[in-house]
């Protein structure tokens, strides 16, 4: 259990304490995948909410109240900040969890394997500590910031490589096809439900990049930020910026996640050209 000091949360206990923490949360992100495997076995309600008509399912609430209660056990003091109850009011703490119960909810409902369950500890605006759990495969992804990312216990890092030739590359299919007519030779990838898992998937090597279109929540992005950082990678969006979570906009531009010389060579090549990716 972390807590804070006064009215100032303790960095020194904070970075003490991670690594134990980490544990901790891996037991809880084994328990919510539990969960969200016995709920899909159904039957289960579903509906869409939101101007997107956005899915939504039993699933995804059972799984976030769950983890609430035990994410609130292990750090009290810090806030919480949920793709299913955004609107809390200690959002405002500096030190808050950034959840997304069920990412990939179609995946999910539709009974394929790529959905996970995306959880990060973020202390003024970047992440702290972060997890992501695909249950269908058993694929658990740790990140500490400074301690690295690890996939199932083994250390995992982005690949090197600066060029596009035979790139494998993922996100929406408008981006790769125009990618292809810089980069003939790069090789589309199939589309991962999942948002955050398609970014790991950069994090442990199986993709060299991966895009996001404009319109991707915090909830989506900071536990797999964490992870293509702590990989070797960089996470930004088409101008080279870093993101910020827990800010009073959640919402974020086109993304972009790679190797760090790949990350460069792409921000190069788009400079010119990000109102095409609008």
């Amino acid at each position: 259990m972390i807590q804070k000091s006064g009215n100032r949360f303790s960095e020194k206990i904070m970075r003490n304490e991670l690594a134990g923490l980490r544990t901790s949360l891996e037991a809880v992100m084994r328990e919510a995948g539990d969960l969200a495997r016995a709920t899909a076995r159904g039957p289960f309600k579903r509906w869409t909410k939101g101007d997107d008509d956005s899915p939504v399912s039993e699933g995804d609430i059972a799984v976030n109240n769950l983890l609430r209660t035990r994410l609130t056990d292990l750090v009290p003091d810090a806030g919480w900040l949920s793709e299913e109850t955004e609107t809390l009011p200690d959002r405002a703490l500096p030190l808050a969890w950034v959840v997304d119960p069920i990412d990939g909810t179609r995946a999910y409902i539709s009974g394929r394997a790529d959905w996970t369950i995306s959880v990060a500890l973020v202390e003024n605006g970047r992440p702290l500590l972060a997890a992501l759990f695909a249950p269908v495969t058993d694929e658990m992804f740790l990140a500490v910031q400074g301690k690295g990312a690890a996939l199932n216990g083994a250390t995992i890092a982005a690949n090197r490589g600066a060029t596009l030739e035979r790139a494998r590359l993922a996100g929406p299919k408008r981006y790769l096809d125009k990618l292809a007519g810089f980069a003939p030779s790069m090789l589309a990838q199939p589309k991962v439900f999942s948002l955050a898992l398609r970014l790991a998937r950069v994090a442990h090597g199986e993709l060299d990049a991966a895009f996001a279109s404009p319109g991707s929540h915090d909830w989506d992005l900071a536990a797999a930020d964490l992870l293509v950082h702590e990989a070797g990678g960089l996470f930004t969006d088409f101008a080279d910026q870093p993101l910020r979570y827990n800010a009073p906009h959640t919402a974020h531009d086109a993304l972009i996640a790679a190797g760090s010389a790949r990350h460069g060579a792409l921000i190069d090549l788009l400079r010119d050209r990000r109102g095409e990716f609008a």
